[in-house]
């Protein structure tokens, strides 16, 4: 009796280390932008008189999104470099993305391989959806006012490919699809942390759609909190 008791302590025991023991590390930081923003491009949403009615209007839409103290929205945040694991599994949770407002929501988004992509049309109008993937199939999905999600899973890794709506042509967003968990986007106040990094020295990279990538080495630590700050520039 005294053995089978003993044996499911140390069993709970070995659990709990393989849970927690490469889980304390985490890289903490702000990204900002420097410089004058380009003019913002009149989106004509009267093209379509749904995505006018709920816009209220024509729009203006900007590639370089930044808010107080030009904080920096929509930058990618990922370990490039440094992992020795290889077999993370996917979560089970759907990333989605909603077409609500003729706009994608959110424009960017990291996705680990084998986990669904779930795309939402609230809008009552015809979208399709047409991902640019090289690695992954190529897919170009139409998604009428009656079609309401359409879920798509990326099984291979590929970094960073277009997703846009043919129908409505300032509709574009990103995907990254990782095969690692360790990423994260940045919100309009350009902050981000990525939690649960195993001790070890990483390449970070900071992935802008009209900026040119920055990277960074950073050493984690257990039981450490790491901060490494980006700005980037305007564009040349």
């Amino acid at each position: 009796m005294f053995k089978k008791f003993f044996f499911i302590i140390t069993f709970i025991f070995s659990l709990t280390l393989n849970t927690y023991a490469f889980a304390d590390g985490s890289i903490v930081g702000t990204v900002k932008y420097d410089g004058p923003l380009p003019s913002a491009r009149l989106i004509h949403m009267d093209a379509d008189p749904i995505c006018y009615a709920v816009n209220k209007g024509n729009t203006h839409t900007q590639a370089i999104v930044v808010g107080d103290n030009n904080t920096l929205s929509d930058a990618f945040v990922y370990i490039k470099n440094g992992l020795t694991k290889t077999d993370y599994p996917a979560p089970p949770q759907d990333v989605v993305i909603n077409q609500g407002g003729c706009n994608y929501t959110p424009h960017i988004i990291g996705v680990m391989a084998g986990q669904k992509v779930k795309f939402l049309n609230p809008d009552g109008t015809l979208h399709n959806v047409h991902g640019l993937c090289q690695i992954n199939p190529e897919f170009n999905e139409s998604m009428p006012d009656f079609r309401k999600e359409l879920e798509i899973t990326f099984n291979k890794p590929e970094f960073m490919f277009q997703v846009q709506c043919d129908v409505h042509p300032w509709m574009k967003a990103w995907i990254a699809v990782m095969s690692h968990p360790f990423f994260t986007v940045t919100g309009s106040d350009g902050k981000f942390e990525i939690k649960n990094i195993p001790a070890g020295t990483y390449t970070i990279e900071a992935w802008h759609e009209k900026l040119e990538s920055q990277t960074a080495t950073v050493t984690v630590t257990d039981n450490s909190s790491q901060k490494i700050d980006f700005t980037f520039s305007e564009p040349k």
